[in-house]
């Protein structure tokens, strides 16, 4: 029993060592920034950052010595060294999605450490406060790409409309397509394309309800910890609410005042920090089960397209109908996505047909060699 407690001392010292040295790259990383940093106020913000990662240094430095280590002496590690020379020498803003991605990296490191508590939150308002400096004072051409996510954003249902259709459409196109070339019967056709649709939406809706259903859990978790770190600790929740407006371009005073506002409002300051430190609308999480009716009837919808002419016909009409029917929806679904993407609609139709046929050709191919095979 000594020998397992002293084993698990040991691991234990050996993550405190590890977060030891990770804030302390943070400390010097955020302090070469500042030096690096010509624009005063964003200078502030960095120092402000590297004081926080000092707090985050000395937590494990107490716990350390607590569990008998020694605290290790310091080295810059290559990642700072090389961060900071890009940073003095073509600007901050060049280093600043790296940083903020390992920010993001100990945030998801720190999670499963009770040790770590509050450090999650701080270390994610961290990384929203790099994005957000990184995209600071952005063009013309940066507002309007921005708004064009913005619409995008507000068209989810739309896109997941768009792809569920595009969905049931292939995979339903080269199943009939695959019946065709082995030369089935109508009736048999018929029932492999109502099968193919039933099972393919049923399916998709499943997928997306788990999806979604993980995705809310996952969001409301978070929101609830952040409930948590502002009842334990809201004089932190406060510096790093005002960081983050700092970082949006709000002078230093003005955003103190604005976060001790927030955090004075436990309701308001909740939807807040869920809206800035997590990047979430408690009120728009999403529904799994809007979710996944959405994708049953979109999927049924493109599924359709190649088993209408069955229904009505028979033989070598119903086959070029279905056929002529799904490679106009395909191009059509292709030339509808161009609204999220940068390609014009006639590329992307044209794309789109191009994968539609060389599914359902191969499927064609298959089904054929099958029918001669089993014919012979």
């Amino acid at each position: 029993m000594k020998e397992d407690r002293e084993t698990v001392a040991a691991t234990d010292i050996a993550r405190y060592l590890k977060n030891y040295l990770v804030e302390m790259d943070g400390i010097t990383l955020y302090r070469s920034l500042a030096a690096a940093e010509k624009d005063e106020k964003r200078a502030v913000i960095f120092e402000k950052m590297a004081r926080a990662e000092e707090r985050h240094a000395q937590r494990w430095v107490r716990l350390i010595q607590s569990a008998g280590g020694t605290v290790p002496s310091y080295r810059r590690s290559a990642r700072v060294r090389l961060l900071g020379f890009v940073a003095r020498h073509f600007g901050t803003r060049k280093v600043l999605p790296i940083i903020s991605a390992l920010e993001a990296r100990d945030e998801a490191g720190y999670l499963m450490q009770p040790e770590a508590a509050g450090l999650p939150a701080q270390e994610r308002a961290h990384s929203r406060a790099l994005r957000e400096m990184s995209d600071a004072v952005p063009s013309q051409d940066g507002i309007m790409a921005r708004e064009a996510w913005h619409r995008m954003s507000r068209g989810g249902s739309l896109r997941a409309a768009v792809f569920g259709v595009n969905d049931g459409l292939v995979s339903n196109f080269s199943l009939v397509m695959g019946f065709a070339g082995a030369d089935a019967k109508p009736e048999y056709l018929l029932l492999a394309g109502i099968a193919g649709l039933l099972a393919g939406s049923f399916s998709m809706a499943a997928g997306e309800y788990v999806s979604m259903r993980a995705q809310r859990e996952l969001f409301e978790q978070q929101i609830a910890m952040e409930k948590q770190e502002l009842e334990i600790s809201p004089k932190e929740e406060e510096e790093e609410l005002a960081l983050i407006y700092q970082a949006k371009g709000i002078p230093e005073d003005e955003a103190h005042v604005l976060a001790r506002r927030i955090v004075a409002n436990p309701h308001t300051a909740i939807d807040t920090l869920a809206r800035e430190e997590l990047g979430l609308d408690p009120s728009e999480l999403g529904s799994p089960w809007v979710a996944a009716v959405s994708s049953f009837i979109a999927f049924v919808v493109g599924a359709l397209v190649p088993v209408l002419p069955y229904l009505f016909t028979s033989g070598r009409g119903a086959w070029i109908a279905s056929a002529s029917l799904s490679c106009l929806a395909l191009f059509a679904v292709g030339a509808l996505l161009s609204i999220f993407t940068a390609r014009g609609p006639f590329i992307s139709g044209t794309r789109m047909l191009g994968i539609g046929l060389l599914a359902s050709g191969i499927t064609y191919s298959v089904g054929w060699f099958l029918g001669v095979s089993l014919a012979g």
